[in-house]
């Protein structure tokens, strides 16, 4: 475990193919070597893909304000339109609300655009974060161009949870969830037995948010609250629960 404050040099310029998350900055240097360096203080990880091609390395802390970064899947909660109303303002927990535009859905035209109402929440993906402006989002894969999962949430319910429950290192999955495409999340590794516990006791729909914010639907409303309370348990800032005390837990609920 390698702790790091803001503007420690990170060791990677070794290798040749990087990608940097939460909290790390490259800075220009010479024609061949690189320099990262750190912008918050916190716990150094670094782990690389399945073909071993790309080494990710990120700064796990426990912020308490998401920083935007380009592609990453958040909740956020339309708070109203901008001037001229072609595009939503919509909160997403950082220090600027973000925007999004009417005509970045799936399918969408001048003629058939969604009309999102003041509180609706929405699952996208941030398609621009830059220092100097407000962050954007789309509301739709960059790669396929299709919904994959991303667009407006109906129904369900929203808990807010750490930073660090989303953000820890696992392999994409899509299984029971709506996903998003991106490296640095712990519910969505599938090694972690979350999901999959609850999975097996009742059906349950769950979007997951990098910004700190879980969207959950299930077919009662008291499996609701059992999974959000299941959140609070397990997150690494409140009860840290294994797979034998959650289990426990959920036999005190009757669930």
């Amino acid at each position: 475990m390698t702790f790091v404050l803001p503007g420690d040099t990170i060791p990677a310029s070794s290798y040749s193919t990087l990608k940097l998350g939460p909290g790390l900055l490259q800075t220009p240097a010479g024609p061949i070597s690189r320099n990262v360096i750190a912008t918050r203080a916190g716990v150094l990880n670094k782990a690389s893909n399945t073909s071993g091609t790309i080494e990710n390395f990120w700064i796990e802390s426990n912020s308490q304000r998401y920083a935007p970064a380009a592609q990453e899947g958040v909740i956020g909660i339309v708070t109203g339109r901008t001037v001229g109303g072609e595009a939503y303002r919509v909160d997403i927990g950082s220090a600027q609300p973000a925007q999004l535009d009417g005509l970045a859905f799936e399918g969408v035209t001048k003629r058939n655009r969604p009309i999102l109402k003041v509180g609706s929440l929405v699952y996208a993906r941030v398609s621009l974060a830059h220092k100097d402006m407000d962050p954007e989002l789309e509301c739709f894969d960059a790669q396929t161009r299709r919904a994959e999962g991303f667009g407006e949430l109906k129904g369900g319910f929203m808990i807010k949870c750490s930073l660090g429950l989303c953000r820890l290192c696992g392999d994409f999955l899509s299984t029971i969830i709506i996903v998003s495409r991106h490296p640095y999340y712990r519910l969505l590794d599938p090694r972690y037995f979350f999901l999959p516990l609850l999975g097996s006791r009742f059906p349950l729909e769950v979007a997951i948010g990098v910004n700190g914010r879980i969207w959950i639907m299930t077919p009662e409303i008291k499996q609701t609250i059992a999974v959000a309370r299941c959140l609070e348990a397990v997150d690494l800032y409140g009860g840290n629960m294994d797979q034998d005390q959650l289990k426990t837990f959920l036999q005190q609920m009757d669930i």
